[in-house]
């Protein structure tokens, strides 16, 4: 039985037991995030609003350790937390947290209801702030800990097609830069992760199209596509000691279609 992700060719020591607690956990990125965490050694949660034993199993078959998961709908503020409160009476506080959860559905300016607004915003946006509110005082009394903010070059790139999704992401970075320098005090280090087009099985199954994946490959640097399991090594970063006096920052990894700085 194979992984999603390849073992890296370096190992980030500090992760070594650390509590991990990782939103949309068992699919996509962040399946590959979970197995990514589990490989360096780390203690992982996660929640998603899909069953995700099958991939609990998976992984335990194939590093004898399990995550620990919870079905949760992480617009469910509540219900959340709670899942966080059992992360850290499992592991122990929280010490790296991770917002990777999102939904890119595509929708039209015109027909776009108040309500659906609202959903978008539940889901992309809202949950990042109150996970890290959760997690701050945990996180303090371990002397520090890392937020990683999972954002999207949707919007520097001015996207169209998603417009909602595209505002929560922008709004993930404005809100991970007052967060660093609201925890950077604690010693609570907050960053933002921009992936590119990642080759999900869920971008393949709804947007994916040859001409337009041709014309995002023209305009990255690196021409290969992006993998769930490229965005593991700047997560695992971004979490390490090894990144101890970097926050408030936006990674890009995208192969190299925008530019930052």
């Amino acid at each position: 039985m194979d992984g999603i992700v390849n073992k890296l060719p370096c190992t980030f020591s500090d992760l070594q037991g650390a509590s991990v607690f990782i939103t949309g956990g068992g699919s996509g990125i962040g399946a590959a995030l979970t197995e990514g965490f589990i490989q360096q050694g780390a203690k992982v949660a996660f929640v998603q609003r899909h069953d995700a034993k099958e991939f609990c199993d998976r992984m335990e078959q194939l590093y004898g350790t399990r995550p620990l998961f919870t079905l949760c709908d992480i617009s469910d503020i509540e219900h959340l937390k709670q899942a966080m409160q059992e992360a850290a009476q499992a592991h122990g506080a929280i010490k790296i947290l991770v917002n990777n959860a999102a939904v890119d559905n595509r929708h039209k300016l015109s027909d776009y209801s108040v309500s659906d607004w609202d959903q978008s915003i539940n889901v992309n946006l809202r949950p990042h702030f109150f996970t890290a509110q959760a997690a701050a005082a945990g996180m303090k009394a371990l002397g520090g800990g890392s937020i990683i903010n999972l954002s999207s070059i949707s919007y520097l790139m001015g996207n169209a097609g998603y417009p909602a999704y595209v505002a929560a992401k922008a709004g993930i970075t404005g809100l991970t830069r007052g967060l660093a320098r609201e925890l950077g005090p604690d010693k609570i280090r907050v960053n933002a992760l921009l992936p590119g087009w990642v080759m999900t099985e869920r971008q393949k199954e709804l947007w994916v199209t040859e001409d337009d994946l041709k014309a995002h490959v023209e305009r990255q640097c690196l021409k290969e596509l992006l993998q769930p399991e490229d965005m593991v090594g700047a997560t695992l970063f971004l979490a390490s000691e090894a990144s101890k006096m970097l926050t408030g920052q936006a990674l890009v990894v995208d192969g190299g279609v925008v530019v930052t700085g």
